[in-house]
């Protein structure tokens, strides 16, 4: 009979840190995929995961078993990551200028004609990273879960800790923030 994630946990607080190594093999992967949506360079993705690991074995005793290890790790997965945002905040005054070919021809059309934009989604991928790496690392947080991990409400407050009306304000204040960025790019790039 193979052993759950809780006869893991008892055997890791019982004095077995070995018992702890079963627990990273299994949530290894969703944890890099985590924190690749919040880093872009692999050694970043590395100090984030290895952070994540570090502090779910020294808190491992914090463990209630009230819900699944899993969402109690993700939780600490996505608060660690925040945490990374908040202490690497991005040079946000970047310019666009450096936009690549297809970023520029992408959003040339998309700005003569947005219904008739072609599908590239490459380019468009490309630009909106441009964009996240813009924002304020909270504003990052909430469009990264609400709009492209498609997380409810009621999800990011469970994941982050935080209520659900400042899931709500917060998500308020990252779209606008994120227009005031599309704003500065058409500015820049067509004035």
């Amino acid at each position: 009979m193979e052993k759950t994630d809780q006869d893991y946990i008892n055997a890791v607080l019982g004095g077995d840190a070995q018992s702890f190594e079963p627990l990273v093999v299994r949530y290894q992967p969703r944890i890099f995929a985590t924190a690749r949506r919040y880093a872009r360079k692999e050694s970043e993705v590395e100090d984030i995961v290895q952070e994540i690991w570090l502090k779910a074995f020294s808190k491992l005793g914090t463990f209630r078993g009230d819900a699944p290890f899993e969402h109690w790790l993700m939780r600490l997965a996505v608060r660690t990551c925040y945490d990374f945002l908040r202490g690497h905040q991005r040079n946000r005054e970047s310019s666009f200028t450096e936009l690549s070919e297809p970023e520029t021809d992408w959003l040339d059309r998309f700005a003569a004609d947005p219904e008739k934009a072609p599908e590239d989604e490459d380019a468009a991928r490309m630009l909106i990273n441009r964009l996240m790496d813009q924002l304020s690392p909270p504003a990052r947080l909430v469009i990264q879960l609400l709009e492209i991990e498609e997380k409810s409400v009621k999800e990011i407050a469970a994941l982050t800790g935080w209520s659900v009306p400042l899931v709500k304000v917060r998500a308020f204040r990252a779209r606008a923030e994120m227009k005031k960025c599309l704003s500065r790019l058409a500015r820049d790039k067509y004035v």
